[in-house]
């Protein structure tokens, strides 16, 4: 991830970097979990941790290959989503793939002038999605440690969470 832009940088960068923070909320939440927390289900009928991690990565890949093909680099669209990736080291390398692509697509998008091609009235609205759509699942995730009685301490999950998206110090 680059230095966050300055405050007079144009908003396409400005909101570039909100997607970087986002990618760096999500992967230092997947470096701070206890160990067997992948198998852990906010409910019998929930999806694990480990899947919705590994979800997270599939949406990202199945909407930019949908949007913006162009912008998938050598990541390849699965037709269906794929069971969850346990090893830490591999599942972040795959998330940061996806956000890449994500941040191509909405980049090339943009500066070209060019629609997305079957959803979003804007490529913006991608990054918007995405970001949401995280989020909700972080919370999830959360909860799910929680019920399991295996919380992430707000001291632990604040500086790589609350902490990346408002601090106004490079990275």
């Amino acid at each position: 991830m680059s230095a966050p832009p300055p405050a007079d940088a144009p908003l396409l960068e400005a909101l570039l970097d909100a997607w970087d923070r986002d990618q760096r909320i999500l992967l230092d939440l997947l470096r701070v979990l206890p160990e067997g927390a992948f198998d852990v289900r906010a409910t019998p009928t929930s999806p694990s941790v480990g899947e919705l991690f590994t979800h997270m990565h599939y949406v990202r890949v199945a909407f930019v290959a949908e949007d913006a093909p162009e912008a998938l680099g050598d990541l390849v669209s699965p037709e269906h989503e794929p069971p969850p990736e346990r090893d830490v080291t591999r599942l972040a390398a795959q998330l940061e793939q996806s956000a890449a692509a994500v941040r191509r697509a909405v980049r090339s998008r943009i500066e070209s002038g060019r629609a997305m091609d079957q959803h979003y009235d804007h490529p913006l609205l991608l990054l918007q999605h995405m970001i949401w759509h995280e989020g909700y699942h972080q919370g999830q995730i959360k909860l799910a440690l929680k019920l399991a009685g295996t919380p992430i301490p707000d001291a632990t999950a604040g500086p790589g969470s609350w902490g990346v998206w408002m601090r106004k110090t490079t990275r």
